[in-house]
Order: C-alpha cells, then structure tokens, then sequence
C-alpha cells in the first residue's frame, strides 16, 4: 500500500472507519470490519495524538477550542488513546483544569460561551480517556477533585460541564475508595438536590447516579448516616430528596429513560437493603425499650396510661395487658414481643406498626377497634397481619439480597414513591 500510493512514511499513516466512529483500524479490530465499509486514509494515531498535544497548549483561544474539541472526539478511539496517554496527555488535561484555564476565567464574562465550550471539551476529552481504563483513577490530585466539585455545587453551571463534571464523580467514586474518601469531604446530598429539580433528564440521571455511587461505597458503619451519605428512611434532607424525584423525576411529563430507571433502580434496591439489619434482628423480650414500643401501641390504641406502676392489682393488670393484646391482634397474648422473634420480618414488622400507629393514629385505631368486636372467622387482626405483610414485603422487594447493577431491571412501580 505505501508503494502504491507512493507514502514515503508509512508509519505516519492509518486506515480509519469512515463514520462517526472513526476508528483506527487495527491488527486485532480489523476482522471486525463489515463488507461495504467506506475507510479512509489518514494519520496514525500517534502523529495525530502528538498534533493534538501541542495544539491543545495554543496560546489561541480559537485554536485551542478546536482542538479540544477534536481531541474530545478522538479520545473515543483506544488506539489513539493510549497514544495520548503515553504522551502524559490525562497530566495536561487535568492542569489545564487545575490551573490551565483559570487565565482564561478573567474572560468569561465577555467570552462565557467560549468559555463553557472549553472547559467542557475538555472535561469531555478526560472522560473519554479514562473510560478506556488505562490510567488508574487513585492518581488524581486533591487540587483536581476539589475543582470538579466546584462545579458541580456552583448554582449556575454550563448544562455540558456540569454533566462531565458529575460523570467524572462517580467513576472516582465507584473506582477508588480513596477517592470516594476525598468527594465525600467535597460533596453533600443536600448540594446535589438542586440539580434533580430542573428538567434535563441527563443531568438528572448524573446526579442520581452520583448519590447511588456514594452509597455503594460508604463503610459499613456510614450508611446509617453521616451529613454526607444520609439515613435515606429517616432523615428529613432524605424525604426531601424522595419528594423532588417523585415530582421533578417520576411524575414529569418526560418519559424516564433507560438509563435513568436503572439508576432510580438501583437507588430502590440500596435503600431496601437499609432495612435487612432491622429484618434479620429478633426481639429481645427482656429489653425494655423495645418492649415499650409495643406498650406505645398499646397506649395510642387505647388511649390507656402503659406505666407499669399503676393503680390495680398484679394480676388485674396482667389480665388488661392480655385482652388489650388479643385485640391488637399479638399470637402471644401475654408477651407479645415472642411474636417478633421470627425473623425475617424481625424487628422490622413492629417498626412499621409504630410507624403507621403514630403517623395514621386515626386509622390505626379504626382498624384495632374494627377487628377486635369481629368474629374470629372474620377478624383481620392488626399485629398478625402487620407482621405476615412485612414478610411478604420484604420476599417481594427482595430485601437483602445481593444483586448485581450493570443488567438491567425493571423498577417496582409501587415502591417509585418510596424510592
């Protein structure tokens, strides 16, 4: 072929696929090539990769954001890529961000556009590079996290550079501890919720998936939670995340995505999983605070006074513990707590009585005085039921079970509202 065509250097040349892809072709892709495809002649992959490092460094504004921008467009290629890499090309793409750009930042105001476009090439280009898996994640610098942070929490922030900026958060979060260490310190539930709140369904999905990569990763003893990776049940800032993907995600006259209901996917099953320790655990019949909760019940079932030191005998109050019991629907009418020694639903089923007793008192107590004045072929008793549901909530839900997230599942439209 260098004869024919009279290329003094054939080295300096390659055969791409003439696509949008533009691919090099190579030994070990070249079988891969379909019957009819277009190829065409042009640099190798290193004469190109060195053009591309030397032009990216242009004092030209116009020059470097044409070159960044076919940078970014090349980097898909693994063939060029690893020429770039090996030219410490991922070191200048990170300085540039570091630093690089920042002589430029004194121009955004009257170059904004310009600006945006540049950075957000290269974030783009970055991305594309370490998508490859080349370079390990662990060598990034405290200086670079902290910039990408940046914008990521900045209230306005370039749609493009946002999203790479989120995407290149998750990939160091899901690939290096220690990195998800160093977001952790930059980033906080709370300063992500904003951008679920707006319309782009990417930068919506980025933003979930960054929220699922820090939960995937935290230690054991974090997930319950620190101001950083949030009790997702419990704690207010979690309720106010689950109402904005309710109304801002789910209920948006934009259809989810696949990618997106993969992720609201894998945020269902992370925060089902919180209830296992709580499933697993058996009540302890000589603890005393957990048999107050069911003296709680009791109480707001009632409207009774549950102090043990009460007026009445021993046994007067023994005898009005048990027929309270059996109307709150207990197998074990004298000590109750045995009915949640199996597990699962453990502890879990008389959480969710409690939860349901304080929160819906008035229903709670319907459904007591209902089922208690019924006859027994027709009763539906409260605390067997609550316990039996719990159970096949959890098999249904598959509380617990490990499961992998790179297939694809379909979400639990009912539990979309408890996500």
């Amino acid at each position: 072929m260098a004869f024919s065509w009279s290329l003094g250097n054939h080295e300096s040349f390659a055969l791409q696929i003439a696509d949008a892809t533009n691919f090099y072709i190579t030994e070990k892709n070249r079988n891969d090539i379909k019957n009819g495809s277009i190829l065409r002649l042009t640099t190798s992959p290193y004469q190109t990769a060195v053009q591309l490092h030397e032009r990216i460094q242009s004092t030209s504004m116009d020059a470097k954001l044409e070159s960044l921008k076919d940078l970014a467009n090349a980097s898909r290629d693994i063939t060029f890529a690893q020429e770039f890499i090996n030219l410490d090309g991922i070191s200048l793409l990170t300085q540039m961000v570091e630093s690089g750009t920042e002589r430029y930042q004194k121009l955004q105001k009257i170059m904004k556009p310009c600006f945006g476009d540049l950075l957000s090439f290269t974030l783009t280009a970055f991305v594309e590079l370490m998508d490859h898996g080349i370079v390990s994640w662990d060598t990034f610098s405290v200086a670079f996290i902290k910039k990408i942070a940046g914008y990521v929490n900045k209230s306005a922030m370039d749609t493009a550079v946002l999203q790479r900026s989120l995407a290149i958060l998750e990939s160091m979060v899901l690939n290096s501890q220690d990195l998800y260490h160093k977001v952790a310190q930059e980033i906080t539930i709370g300063q992500l919720i904003p951008h679920l709140q707006g319309t782009d369904q990417d930068i919506q999905t980025y933003t979930v998936a960054v929220i699922n990569a820090l939960f995937l990763k935290a230690p054991e003893e974090k997930r319950q939670f620190d101001e950083h990776i949030v009790d997702i049940l419990n704690c207010p800032l979690t309720k106010q995340l689950r109402s904005i993907i309710l109304s801002n995600v789910i209920r948006s006259p934009t259809p989810i995505n696949d990618e997106m209901a993969h992720q609201l996917y894998v945020l269902q099953v992370l925060t089902f999983n919180l209830l296992e320790d709580r499933m697993m655990t058996k009540m302890d019949p000589q603890d005393q605070a957990q048999r107050d909760i069911i003296f709680e019940l009791r109480r707001i079932a009632f409207d009774v006074e549950c102090d043990p030191n009460n007026s009445g005998s021993i046994e007067k109050r023994k005898s009005m513990y048990t027929r309270d019991y059996k109307k709150l629907g207990f197998i074990n009418h004298v000590n109750p707590a045995v009915d949640f020694t199996q597990i699962p639903p453990g502890m879990l089923a008389l959480d969710n009585m409690l939860y349901f007793a304080r929160h819906h008192q008035d229903a709670y107590i319907r459904i007591v005085l209902e089922n208690s004045s019924r006859e027994d072929k027709h009763e539906c008793p409260f605390g067997r039921s609550s316990i039996e549901l719990t159970k096949m909530l959890c098999e249904i839900l598959k509380v617990g079970e490990l499961r992998k997230f790179t297939t694809r599942h379909t979400l639990f439209p009912l539990s979309l509202y408890c996500c």
